[in-house]
């Protein structure tokens, strides 16, 4: 008999885009190299029944939304951005927990500094339920 499973979760690492976002003109003037990685919480009852791709939701609609978002509009803030990526997925997926992780290359630092990453975790909002 198999073990009941309590967890549920798709990660996708190292989704890649460009796009204008940061504090100063000179960081929005070009595009810029964004990676970001994302864990989707799901509900156990959305595991799949069959081994069929459509019985699972499609990880590459978590990677388009996460793009899409990523290159709509130019935030100042990756802290915005990464909260606007978490409400995104709250609205277009079953989601009940997820974390997000933005990074981004080369950030204007008076030190060398290679990248600079934020994370941010949340679960669905209870009125959303």
């Amino acid at each position: 008999m198999p073990a009941d499973i309590d967890r549920y979760a798709m990660r996708l690492e190292g989704i890649r885009f460009r796009a204008r976002h940061g504090d100063s003109d000179a960081e929005r003037d070009l595009p810029q190299d964004f990676v970001v990685d994302l864990e989707v919480r799901l509900p156990v009852s959305a595991l799949p029944k069959s081994d069929e791709r459509r019985a699972v939701y499609d990880y590459d609609a978590l990677a388009t939304l996460v793009v899409e978002e990523g290159t709509r509009a130019s935030y100042r803030l990756l802290e915005m951005l990464g909260k606007r990526l978490l409400e995104r997925v709250f609205h277009d997926t079953p989601a009940v927990g997820a974390s997000v992780r933005v990074r981004k290359f080369g950030p204007p630092t008076a030190m060398s500094v290679d990248s600079v990453a934020i994370e941010l975790a949340a679960a669905r909002p209870t009125a959303s339920r």
